[in-house]
Protein backbone atom coordinates (compact mmCIF):
# COMPACT_ATOMS: atom_id res chain seq x y z
CA UNK A 1 0.00 0.00 0.00
CA UNK A 2 2.62 2.21 0.68
CA UNK A 3 4.85 1.41 -2.50
CA UNK A 4 1.76 2.24 -4.66
CA UNK A 5 1.36 5.72 -2.78
CA UNK A 6 4.70 6.54 -3.53
CA UNK A 7 4.87 5.41 -6.80
CA UNK A 8 1.48 6.59 -7.84
CA UNK A 9 -0.71 8.21 -6.15
CA UNK A 10 1.83 10.65 -4.48
CA UNK A 11 3.12 11.50 -7.80
CA UNK A 12 -0.16 12.45 -9.66
CA UNK A 13 -1.21 14.80 -5.91
CA UNK A 14 2.04 16.32 -6.07
CA UNK A 15 1.91 17.54 -9.69
CA UNK A 16 -0.99 19.52 -8.40
CA UNK A 17 -1.64 22.90 -6.58
CA UNK A 18 -0.42 21.68 -2.84
CA UNK A 19 -3.31 23.38 -1.32
CA UNK A 20 -5.86 21.52 -4.38
CA UNK A 21 -4.17 18.33 -3.23
CA UNK A 22 -5.06 18.93 0.20
CA UNK A 23 -9.12 20.03 -0.53
CA UNK A 24 -9.00 16.88 -2.29
CA UNK A 25 -7.74 14.81 0.40
CA UNK A 26 -9.90 16.05 2.90
CA UNK A 27 -12.78 15.54 0.99
CA UNK A 28 -12.24 12.05 -0.05
CA UNK A 29 -11.79 11.28 3.30
CA UNK A 30 -14.90 12.90 4.27
CA UNK A 31 -16.63 10.84 1.72
CA UNK A 32 -15.15 7.42 3.10
CA UNK A 33 -16.83 8.67 6.51
CA UNK A 34 -20.28 8.52 4.46
CA UNK A 35 -19.86 5.15 3.00
CA UNK A 36 -19.65 2.90 6.09
CA UNK A 37 -19.34 -0.44 3.77
CA UNK A 38 -16.47 1.15 2.47
CA UNK A 39 -14.87 2.57 5.87
CA UNK A 40 -14.92 -0.84 7.01
CA UNK A 41 -13.44 -2.30 4.08
CA UNK A 42 -10.46 0.42 4.39
CA UNK A 43 -10.81 -0.19 7.98
CA UNK A 44 -9.47 -3.97 7.68
CA UNK A 45 -7.21 -2.87 5.36
CA UNK A 46 -5.92 -0.92 7.84
CA UNK A 47 -6.55 -3.07 11.01
CA UNK A 48 -3.46 -3.50 13.59
CA UNK A 49 -3.04 -6.84 14.79
CA UNK A 50 -4.83 -7.40 18.15
CA UNK A 51 -1.12 -8.31 19.92
CA UNK A 52 -0.07 -4.95 18.62
CA UNK A 53 -2.22 -3.09 20.20
CA UNK A 54 -1.34 -0.93 23.01
CA UNK A 55 -3.88 1.88 24.20
CA UNK A 56 -3.10 4.25 26.31
CA UNK A 57 -4.39 6.39 28.92
CA UNK A 58 -3.56 10.53 29.06
CA UNK A 59 -4.78 13.56 30.97
CA UNK A 60 -7.75 12.32 31.92
CA UNK A 61 -8.62 9.72 28.25
CA UNK A 62 -8.06 6.62 26.68
CA UNK A 63 -6.71 6.74 23.08
CA UNK A 64 -6.34 2.87 21.44
CA UNK A 65 -3.00 3.61 20.29
CA UNK A 66 -0.34 6.35 20.61
CA UNK A 67 -0.97 7.85 16.70
CA UNK A 68 -3.20 11.08 16.34
CA UNK A 69 -3.98 13.30 13.19
CA UNK A 70 -2.77 16.91 14.15
CA UNK A 71 -5.05 19.80 13.91
CA UNK A 72 -4.31 21.75 10.11
CA UNK A 73 -5.81 18.73 8.35
CA UNK A 74 -9.14 18.65 8.92
CA UNK A 75 -10.41 22.58 9.73
CA UNK A 76 -13.59 22.14 9.35
CA UNK A 77 -14.66 18.80 11.29
CA UNK A 78 -15.36 17.58 7.48
CA UNK A 79 -13.25 14.55 7.83
CA UNK A 80 -12.51 13.32 11.41
CA UNK A 81 -15.22 10.55 11.90
CA UNK A 82 -12.88 8.14 9.08
CA UNK A 83 -9.64 9.09 11.33
CA UNK A 84 -10.34 5.65 13.11
CA UNK A 85 -10.99 3.53 9.60
CA UNK A 86 -7.01 4.70 9.13
CA UNK A 87 -5.68 3.51 11.90
CA UNK A 88 -5.75 6.88 13.89
CA UNK A 89 -5.96 6.96 17.19
CA UNK A 90 -6.96 10.27 17.89
CA UNK A 91 -7.81 13.22 15.56
CA UNK A 92 -7.75 16.92 16.41
CA UNK A 93 -10.09 19.23 14.06
CA UNK A 94 -9.73 23.17 13.38
CA UNK A 95 -7.79 25.34 14.07
CA UNK A 96 -10.96 26.69 14.48
CA UNK A 97 -11.18 30.98 15.66
CA UNK A 98 -14.73 32.93 16.57
CA UNK A 99 -14.61 34.06 13.54
CA UNK A 100 -14.99 32.97 10.04
CA UNK A 101 -12.17 33.83 7.54
CA UNK A 102 -10.92 32.94 4.81
CA UNK A 103 -7.56 32.96 5.45
CA UNK A 104 -3.58 34.49 3.55
CA UNK A 105 -3.84 34.75 -0.02
CA UNK A 106 -3.25 31.83 -2.16
CA UNK A 107 -0.99 30.22 -2.83
CA UNK A 108 -0.29 29.59 0.56
CA UNK A 109 1.24 26.03 0.69
CA UNK A 110 4.89 24.43 -0.64
CA UNK A 111 6.15 21.30 -0.85
CA UNK A 112 9.54 20.71 -0.49
CA UNK A 113 9.55 16.87 -1.54
CA UNK A 114 13.65 16.32 -1.09
CA UNK A 115 13.61 18.23 2.34
CA UNK A 116 10.36 15.81 3.33
CA UNK A 117 9.24 19.60 4.11
CA UNK A 118 6.25 21.65 3.76
CA UNK A 119 6.16 25.59 3.96
CA UNK A 120 2.39 26.89 4.73
CA UNK A 121 0.88 30.28 5.57
CA UNK A 122 -2.67 29.39 5.77
CA UNK A 123 -3.49 32.03 8.25
CA UNK A 124 -6.18 29.47 10.20
CA UNK A 125 -8.90 29.56 7.43
CA UNK A 126 -12.23 27.93 8.49
CA UNK A 127 -15.69 28.17 8.74
CA UNK A 128 -15.91 29.81 12.28
CA UNK A 129 -16.58 28.59 16.03
CA UNK A 130 -20.48 28.33 14.85
CA UNK A 131 -21.06 26.47 11.78
CA UNK A 132 -17.78 23.87 12.91
CA UNK A 133 -20.03 23.29 16.23
CA UNK A 134 -23.18 22.86 13.83
CA UNK A 135 -21.29 20.45 11.79
CA UNK A 136 -20.35 18.44 14.48
CA UNK A 137 -23.58 18.45 16.34
CA UNK A 138 -25.02 16.33 13.61
CA UNK A 139 -21.36 13.67 13.77
CA UNK A 140 -20.91 11.32 16.51
CA UNK A 141 -20.81 13.28 20.21
CA UNK A 142 -18.70 12.58 23.50
CA UNK A 143 -19.20 9.56 24.51
CA UNK A 144 -20.51 7.91 20.95
CA UNK A 145 -16.53 8.14 19.43
CA UNK A 146 -13.85 5.64 19.16
CA UNK A 147 -11.14 7.63 19.26
CA UNK A 148 -11.31 10.99 21.40
CA UNK A 149 -11.73 14.06 19.36
CA UNK A 150 -9.70 17.53 20.30
CA UNK A 151 -10.39 20.32 19.03
CA UNK A 152 -7.71 23.42 18.41
CA UNK A 153 -8.66 26.74 19.03
CA UNK A 154 -7.33 30.09 17.46
CA UNK A 155 -7.59 33.62 17.54
CA UNK A 156 -9.47 35.69 15.20
CA UNK A 157 -7.37 37.44 13.00
CA UNK A 158 -9.59 40.77 13.17
CA UNK A 159 -9.15 39.92 17.01
CA UNK A 160 -6.58 42.48 18.79
CA UNK A 161 -4.74 40.88 21.28
CA UNK A 162 -6.61 42.77 23.81
CA UNK A 163 -9.29 41.35 22.65
CA UNK A 164 -7.75 37.73 21.87
CA UNK A 165 -9.23 36.63 25.22
CA UNK A 166 -12.91 37.36 24.30
CA UNK A 167 -12.09 35.48 21.01
CA UNK A 168 -11.09 32.11 22.72
CA UNK A 169 -13.86 32.26 25.03
CA UNK A 170 -16.36 32.76 22.20
CA UNK A 171 -14.96 29.36 20.44
CA UNK A 172 -14.92 27.87 23.67
CA UNK A 173 -18.25 28.01 24.60
CA UNK A 174 -19.46 27.42 20.88
CA UNK A 175 -17.24 24.42 20.78
CA UNK A 176 -16.04 22.89 24.50
CA UNK A 177 -19.71 20.16 24.17
CA UNK A 178 -18.39 18.98 21.52
CA UNK A 179 -14.98 17.87 22.35
CA UNK A 180 -13.06 14.93 24.08
CA UNK A 181 -10.26 18.17 24.89
CA UNK A 182 -9.40 21.59 24.01
CA UNK A 183 -6.37 23.26 22.52
CA UNK A 184 -5.60 26.28 23.11
CA UNK A 185 -3.23 27.28 19.70
CA UNK A 186 -0.87 30.37 20.90
CA UNK A 187 1.78 29.55 18.33
CA UNK A 188 1.12 29.68 14.61
CA UNK A 189 3.14 32.31 13.18
CA UNK A 190 0.46 32.77 10.22
CA UNK A 191 -1.79 35.55 12.23
CA UNK A 192 -0.38 38.58 13.30
CA UNK A 193 0.76 38.37 16.39
CA UNK A 194 -0.58 35.06 17.94
CA UNK A 195 2.46 33.89 19.21
CA UNK A 196 2.50 37.04 21.54
CA UNK A 197 -0.19 35.50 23.54
CA UNK A 198 2.76 33.08 24.35
CA UNK A 199 4.06 35.63 26.43
CA UNK A 200 4.14 35.31 30.14
CA UNK A 201 1.65 37.94 31.35
CA UNK A 202 -0.78 37.92 27.92
CA UNK A 203 -0.72 34.06 28.61
CA UNK A 204 -1.53 34.00 32.06
CA UNK A 205 -4.87 36.46 31.33
CA UNK A 206 -5.83 34.05 28.47
CA UNK A 207 -5.70 30.94 30.84
CA UNK A 208 -7.04 32.40 33.86
CA UNK A 209 -10.01 32.82 31.58
CA UNK A 210 -10.58 29.86 29.78
CA UNK A 211 -9.83 27.77 33.00
CA UNK A 212 -12.52 29.54 34.75
CA UNK A 213 -15.01 29.30 32.18
CA UNK A 214 -14.02 25.88 31.88
CA UNK A 215 -14.33 25.13 35.92
CA UNK A 216 -17.53 26.81 35.48
CA UNK A 217 -18.79 23.77 33.27
CA UNK A 218 -18.59 21.60 36.22
CA UNK A 219 -18.88 17.92 35.42
CA UNK A 220 -18.89 18.94 31.93
CA UNK A 221 -15.31 20.28 32.42
CA UNK A 222 -12.63 19.27 29.36
CA UNK A 223 -9.02 18.45 29.62
CA UNK A 224 -7.20 21.69 28.28
CA UNK A 225 -3.78 21.60 26.48
CA UNK A 226 -1.62 24.60 24.83
CA UNK A 227 0.16 24.07 21.56
CA UNK A 228 3.37 25.83 21.79
CA UNK A 229 6.11 26.92 19.32
CA UNK A 230 9.20 24.82 18.85
CA UNK A 231 11.00 28.65 18.09
CA UNK A 232 10.82 29.91 22.27
CA UNK A 233 13.92 29.64 23.89
CA UNK A 234 14.30 27.29 27.08
CA UNK A 235 13.52 30.24 29.14
CA UNK A 236 10.52 31.12 27.44
CA UNK A 237 9.25 28.00 27.71
CA UNK A 238 10.15 27.54 31.52
CA UNK A 239 7.96 30.58 31.84
CA UNK A 240 4.64 28.95 29.67
CA UNK A 241 5.22 26.06 31.90
CA UNK A 242 5.04 27.56 35.66
CA UNK A 243 1.88 29.67 33.90
CA UNK A 244 0.32 26.13 32.35
CA UNK A 245 1.31 24.71 36.02
CA UNK A 246 -0.73 27.98 37.89
CA UNK A 247 -3.93 27.27 35.95
CA UNK A 248 -3.61 23.39 36.04
CA UNK A 249 -3.67 22.86 32.51
CA UNK A 250 -3.86 19.32 31.54
CA UNK A 251 -0.91 19.18 29.26
CA UNK A 252 0.72 20.59 26.48
CA UNK A 253 1.33 19.81 22.25
CA UNK A 254 4.96 20.12 21.11
CA UNK A 255 5.37 21.68 18.71
CA UNK A 256 3.63 23.98 16.05
CA UNK A 257 5.91 24.72 12.48
CA UNK A 258 8.60 26.83 13.04
CA UNK A 259 9.72 29.58 11.30
CA UNK A 260 13.39 28.50 11.11
CA UNK A 261 15.23 27.53 7.81
CA UNK A 262 17.56 24.80 8.68
CA UNK A 263 20.22 23.27 6.39
CA UNK A 264 18.38 23.23 2.56
CA UNK A 265 16.09 24.91 3.49
CA UNK A 266 17.63 28.53 4.43
CA UNK A 267 17.52 29.48 0.63
CA UNK A 268 13.76 28.61 0.55
CA UNK A 269 11.98 32.02 -0.13
CA UNK A 270 8.29 31.64 0.84
CA UNK A 271 7.08 32.93 4.24
CA UNK A 272 5.18 31.04 6.95
CA UNK A 273 5.58 28.14 9.19
CA UNK A 274 8.18 24.86 8.12
CA UNK A 275 6.86 21.58 9.01
CA UNK A 276 8.35 17.75 8.14
CA UNK A 277 11.66 16.28 8.53
CA UNK A 278 13.53 19.38 8.97
CA UNK A 279 11.69 20.12 12.38
CA UNK A 280 12.53 16.56 13.91
CA UNK A 281 15.41 17.29 15.92
CA UNK A 282 14.50 20.87 17.24
CA UNK A 283 10.75 19.51 18.23
CA UNK A 284 12.34 16.64 20.02
CA UNK A 285 14.43 18.95 22.01
CA UNK A 286 11.71 20.69 23.20
CA UNK A 287 9.67 17.54 24.02
CA UNK A 288 12.96 16.60 26.50
CA UNK A 289 13.10 19.87 28.11
CA UNK A 290 9.78 20.17 28.70
CA UNK A 291 9.41 16.38 30.25
CA UNK A 292 13.30 17.32 32.60
CA UNK A 293 12.00 20.49 33.72
CA UNK A 294 8.56 18.99 34.68
CA UNK A 295 9.79 15.87 35.77
CA UNK A 296 7.71 13.78 33.66
CA UNK A 297 4.13 15.14 35.27
CA UNK A 298 2.65 17.08 32.60
CA UNK A 299 1.54 15.17 29.52
CA UNK A 300 3.50 16.04 26.45
CA UNK A 301 1.87 15.48 23.01
CA UNK A 302 4.75 15.42 20.50
CA UNK A 303 4.40 16.81 17.29
CA UNK A 304 7.59 17.62 14.79
CA UNK A 305 9.15 15.83 12.02
CA UNK A 306 7.66 12.21 12.45
CA UNK A 307 8.16 10.19 8.98
CA UNK A 308 8.94 6.69 10.63
CA UNK A 309 8.76 4.90 13.41
CA UNK A 310 11.86 6.03 14.53
CA UNK A 311 11.16 9.66 14.62
CA UNK A 312 7.89 8.88 16.44
CA UNK A 313 9.99 6.11 18.99
CA UNK A 314 12.34 9.68 19.54
CA UNK A 315 9.83 11.74 20.67
CA UNK A 316 8.48 8.82 23.20
CA UNK A 317 12.10 8.63 24.41
CA UNK A 318 12.13 12.37 24.67
CA UNK A 319 9.41 12.18 27.34
CA UNK A 320 5.84 12.17 25.07
CA UNK A 321 2.92 10.32 25.46
CA UNK A 322 1.30 10.91 22.21
CA UNK A 323 2.27 11.83 19.08
CA UNK A 324 0.81 13.56 16.29
CA UNK A 325 1.07 13.64 12.62
CA UNK A 326 0.80 15.73 9.26
CA UNK A 327 3.33 16.49 7.24
CA UNK A 328 4.07 12.65 7.38
CA UNK A 329 1.09 11.68 6.31
CA UNK A 330 1.31 13.69 3.24
CA UNK A 331 4.63 12.02 2.30
CA UNK A 332 3.86 8.44 3.52
CA UNK A 333 -0.08 8.15 2.33
CA UNK A 334 -3.15 7.20 4.43
CA UNK A 335 -2.25 4.38 5.82
CA UNK A 336 0.75 6.17 8.02
CA UNK A 337 -0.96 6.08 11.40
CA UNK A 338 -1.12 2.20 11.26
CA UNK A 339 2.13 1.77 10.09
CA UNK A 340 3.84 3.56 12.82
CA UNK A 341 1.90 1.67 15.11
CA UNK A 342 2.89 -1.40 14.08
CA UNK A 343 6.78 -0.08 13.97
CA UNK A 344 6.56 1.07 17.38
CA UNK A 345 5.49 -2.26 18.44
CA UNK A 346 8.53 -3.79 17.07
CA UNK A 347 10.87 -0.85 18.33
CA UNK A 348 8.80 -0.57 22.01
CA UNK A 349 7.94 -4.18 22.73
CA UNK A 350 5.90 -5.08 25.20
Amino acid sequence: MGRFYKNVTRRLLFRMDAEHAHELAVSAMAGLAAVRPLARLVEAMAAVPAWARQPVACGGLMFPNRIGLAAGFDKNARAWPAAAALGFGHVEIGTVTAQAQPGNTRPRVFRYPAQEAVINRMGFNNEGAAAVAQRLAGQPGVGARRIPLGVNLGKSKVASLDQATADYLTSFAALADHADYVVLNVSSPNTPDLRKLQDEDRLRELLGAVTAANRARGAGAKPLWLKIAPDLSFAQIEAVLQVIAEFGLTGIIATNTTLGRPGALAEANEIGGLSGAPLRRRATEVIAYIANATQGRLPIIGVGGIMDARSASEKLDAGATLVQVYTGLIYRGPFFARNLTLGLVHRRPL
